[in-house]
């Protein structure tokens, strides 16, 4: 069993949604093992606390975690800085040095915006990740490391390797695993907890009377679509709190901080919705099958000759059952997946059952379609295992 409450208070990751649990649950299953991880997700979205997430849990949680940010170094000397150089090597070197390699020996280096690395230093690195082998600047003898390799980018690596600007060999060598983290807009549920926390420990840390955010504050904060991610969330708490230090942060000091208003708001940009989303998901879904019910009706009637409008079976916006055609009840046949989006409607249930009501028996009636298979009905759902999984918990199915 994955313990991810374990694995966010090792260096205290916050998320309570989906999404987080998510990546929280794929950093458990790869930690305590040796693999090489590439980390991608927008700019301050948290990249560098997932890859300590990573060595806090695996097997060299003991040893050295060495952070390298590949784009703070200037490339005349990031071969000396990644695997060191001999003495005299080049004007300046006035001593042996060990590089971030030799240093990690025995733990994990951390190669932030690996796609940064100039294109002659890359096949060095694969050279590294492949036999743990590397040369000091100058020296022509061969040294061995035993060291784990996280690396993070928020570049699009792949489209990099099309523009001949990262080599091919190295990208599919970094990309064993991949593990992505959401931006911020994608999991705006756990935005409290950020504000919760970066509040806190502000306040805190700097003696500062602490009254909390209003609501619409909140609400606020979900309206902005935060380019910069967590970074740029914890900077803008921080200000706000020290601009109005002392006061309960309201929605007017929110908005008057990121300069939003309802006149020029970007109506572009995602806003949060005050409704359930999943529950705005499900109602969505539940209209497309009935615009597909209505398509596959007109048509039947067509091909059977009733062009009359009047003989085609009425419309009616309610519930849609996963029951198989009436016409075609053959439970020898095999069960195919795409099947199982033309619904039908259960007219004696009309106005009778609640959005709760509609996807239990929805669930009910894809299990019994595909014998329990619980695969196949997720599949057939478009939804994850794991939410089909929690829907039956919730539902007692």
């Amino acid at each position: 069993m994955i313990d991810l409450e374990k694995i966010k208070r090792s260096v205290g990751i916050i998320g309570e949604s989906d999404e987080m649990i998510e990546m929280l649950t794929l950093v458990g299953q790869i930690s305590n093992t040796d693999i090489s991880v590439l980390i991608t997700g927008d700019s301050g979205s948290g990249k560098e606390m997932v890859a300590k997430a990573i060595h806090k849990n695996s097997k060299r949680k003991f040893e050295s975690l060495i952070v390298v940010n590949c784009a703070a170094i200037p490339s005349g000397i990031i071969e000396s800085e990644l695997f060191g150089h001999k003495k005299g090597s080049f004007t300046g070197a006035s001593e042996n040095k060990k590089g971030y390699f030799e240093s990690a020996d025995k733990g994990t280096i951390f190669l932030d915006e690996v796609g940064e690395l100039p294109f002659e230093i890359q096949a060095k690195l694969l050279r590294v990740i492949e036999s743990g082998e590397f040369m000091r600047v100058g020296e022509s003898k061969t040294n061995k490391v035993d060291v784990r390799l996280i690396t993070a980018t928020n570049r699009d690596l792949l489209k990099e390797v099309e523009d001949k600007k990262f080599r091919q060999d190295l990208y599919f060598r970094l990309k064993t695993i991949n593990v992505r983290v959401p931006s911020l807009k994608e999991h705006f549920n756990d935005l409290h907890l950020y504000v919760e926390r970066f509040s806190l420990e502000f306040t805190n840390k700097n003696d500062i009377p602490f009254k909390g955010f209003s609501s619409k504050a909140i609400a606020a904060f979900k309206r902005y679509n935060w380019p910069g991610n967590v970074r740029e969330l914890k900077n803008v708490i921080e200000s706000i709190l020290v601009i109005n230090r002392g006061d309960r942060i309201t929605e007017d000091m929110v908005n008057m901080h990121l300069k939003m208003d309802d006149v020029n708001f970007n109506k572009s940009l995602p806003i949060h919705l005050d409704s359930d989303p999943d529950k705005l998901e499900r109602e969505l879904i539940l209209k497309q099958l009935l615009y597909l019910r209505q398509d596959v009706n007109e048509l039947k009637q067509f091909i059977l000759g009733k062009s009359d409008s009047d003989s085609i079976e009425p419309a009616n916006p309610a519930l849609f059952l996963a029951l198989p055609d009436k016409n075609n009840d053959n439970n020898n046949e095999p069960i195919n997946i795409n099947d199982a989006s033309i619904s039908g409607l259960k007219e004696d249930s009309i106005g009778e059952m609640t959005m709760i009501e509609y996807e239990r028996e929805i669930i009910e009636k894809y299990l019994k379609k595909f014998d329990n298979n619980r695969r196949k009905t997720a599949k057939a759902l478009n939804i994850s295992e794991r939410t089909l999984y929690r829907k039956l918990k919730e539902y007692e199915i």
